[in-house]
């Protein structure tokens, strides 16, 4: 009797455990990708999204949470619904791949982002359009002699 009720425990232990794991908020550790998959759900490609800021990447919210993504990874996802293939944000747990937000490309687009170039272009520089532009303004501002301060006189200017 006393064996029956320890496994009894056991089994609820850890039922409970993969009922409250099924709950819980995306794993930390791992990869996430959008990944784009066609009618017979084999893999066709992926781009690889980010849960923190870095260098050349813009914040976007799918399913409500927040990842950091290239220009061109929105244009990418653009394109490949518009062939009729299904896209989605996938994350990698070590066990194979587990879906966690659908249609990602209706929540975010190049036109949310303030970007109106055909996605193709987007994607054929890199992504980098915007940021290309902000760069050669910071560079043309540099040399720009009306927003220099002027420099203090010394002995060679007198």
């Amino acid at each position: 009797m006393q064996f029956q009720k320890f496994l009894l425990t056991i089994g609820f232990l850890l039922i409970s455990s993969t009922h409250a794991g099924a709950q819980s908020e995306i794993p930390t550790v791992g990869d996430t990708y959008i990944i784009s998959r066609d009618d017979n759900r084999n893999f066709r490609g992926s781009h690889r999204i980010y849960n923190r800021q870095s260098d050349g990447l813009v914040e976007v919210e799918y399913c409500n949470r927040s990842y950091w993504v290239r220009y061109a990874t929105v244009a990418w996802t653009q394109l490949e619904v518009e062939n009729d293939y299904e896209v989605r944000v996938e994350f990698n747990w070590g066990k194979g791949w587990r879906p966690i937000c659908d249609r990602p490309d209706q929540q975010v687009t190049l036109e949310g982002l303030g970007i109106s170039d055909d996605p193709r272009v987007v994607i054929q520089n890199g992504g980098t359009a915007l940021d290309k532009a902000n760069r050669f303004a910071a560079i043309r501002d540099a040399f720009n002699a009306q927003r220099k301060e002027k420099a203090t006189k010394s002995f060679h200017d007198e």
